[in-house]
Order: C-alpha cells, then sequence, then structure tokens
C-alpha cells in the first residue's frame, strides 16, 4: 500500500493559473456549445502533455550553433508512445501527436460488467515494442478508478515498467487517485484538476459532465 508521501510525490497537478482555471470554467459550463467544448480541452490536453514531457528523462548534450558557437542543453533518452483508454481517452491522441511528431498511439477497450459492474478488458493493440518505451496513458477523467488499474495491468503484462507509465487526465476524484496510487504507487497522475469528491453515482462532483459525450456528440 502506497504511503500519504508516495501518493503526494506521484501526483503532478498542473499549476493553477488564472489562465488554466479559465479555461476548465468554459468546459465545466453546462451552456458551452460541442465546438467551444473541443477547442478548450484540447488546450487543456496540450498543457498536459507538455506536461508529460517535462517529466521524461534528459542527459545533457553540446550542440552546435551558427557561428561555430556551443550550447550545453538536453535530449530526451528513451522512447514514448501514448495508449488511449476508448472512446474518451482518443480525444487526446491529437494532443499527443500536436507535441510528438509520428508518436505510436496504442489502444485499449475497457467497459463496465453490466452484472457485476466491475471494469472488463475487451480489446487491446499495443506497439510491439512497448515494453522498450515510456507511456503516456491517457484518459480524460479519473474518478473510481477501475479502468485505468485494469489498463496498467495491460501494460504491465506487456513488459512495461512501473515507473514509466505516466497517466495524463484533465480531472480527477480524490477518491479515484488514492485507489490507483495504492495498487501502483510508482506510476505517476499528471492531472489538470481535482474535484472535491464522487458523488452515490460515482461522478465527480463538481465535474464537467460526460467528456466522452460532450467531446464527440452534443
Amino acid at each position: 500500500m502506497a504511503t500519504s508521501q508516495e501518493i503526494e510525490k506521484n501526483v503532478v497537478l498542473l499549476p493553477q493559473t488564472n489562465q488554466l482555471i479559465g479555461l476548465y470554467s468554459i468546459i465545466r459550463d453546462q451552456k458551452t456549445k460541442r465546438g467551444d467544448f473541443v477547442f478548450y480541452s484540447d488546450r487543456i490536453i496540450r498543457l498536459l502533455v507538455e506536461e508529460g514531457l517535462n517529466q521524461l528523462p534528459v542527459e545533457k548534450a553540446t550542440i552546435q550553433c551558427h557561428g561555430g558557437n556551443e550550447y550545453t542543453g538536453a535530449k530526451f533518452l528513451g522512447k514514448i508512445c501514448g495508449v488511449s483508454i476508448v472512446r474518451a481517452g482518443e480525444s487526446m491522441e491529437m494532443g499527443l501527436r500536436d507535441c510528438c511528431r509520428s508518436v505510436r498511439i496504442g489502444k485499449i477497450l475497457i467497459q463496465r460488467d453490466e452484472e457485476t459492474a466491475l471494469p472488463k478488458l475487451f480489446y487491446e493493440k499495443l506497439p510491439e515494442d512497448i515494453s522498450e518505451r515510456y507511456v503516456f496513458l491517457l484518459d480524460p477523467m479519473l474518478a473510481t478508478g477501475g479502468s485505468a488499474i485494469m489498463a496498467v495491468e495491460v501494460l504491465l503484462s506487456r513488459g512495461v515498467q512501473a515507473d514509466r507509465i505516466f497517466f495524463l487526465n484533465l480531472l480527477a476524484a480524490p477518491e479515484g487517485i488514492k485507489a490507483f496510487q495504492e495498487k501502483y504507487p510508482s506510476v505517476k497522475i499528471i492531472t489538470g484538476g481535482i474535484d472535491e469528491k464522487l458523488d452515490e453515482n460515482k461522478y465527480i462532483v463538481p465535474g464537467l459532465g460526460d467528456f466522452g459525450d460532450r467531446y464527440y456528440c452534443i
């Protein structure tokens, strides 16, 4: 079981700037139309991806610049890929592609079993060399954590190291963070917002509604 220090260490919350709060105010508003919801969600997703890239290891690199000058900078170590939890997680793929050209992307489909109310794996398609990569796991909402926990189990079964998995989401509930980090304390959560709680129906409060429906349908 993870300690409180481990949980705090492995949750990265985007800086709650006026700009970010303004973006969330737009996408939380039930009156926001789909076009605006998609546009401003995409802006937040881009910030999450950039923060995910900030978490990757680098090594010092000396660059030859114009005029014969040298610059001591950095280069990334290792390869990355994205894995989206279908379907809402697919909304985050373009933000990753915008930052990382030709990035490999896999998919995992997890749905709730109507008889048991537990998550059930239906489909997976992952890069063959995923065990050699850093993985950005993509899902906009972390509510109970059930789907994310199962997705990590799939990644671990394919040889991915837990500390090479970064779970990116726009909004998280404290209960979901706790469940997820108690199960996988080495996996880092990168989120744009942590809400108050889950309600009796396991919806995030105050939340922003069903992300997938609002992004794709409404």
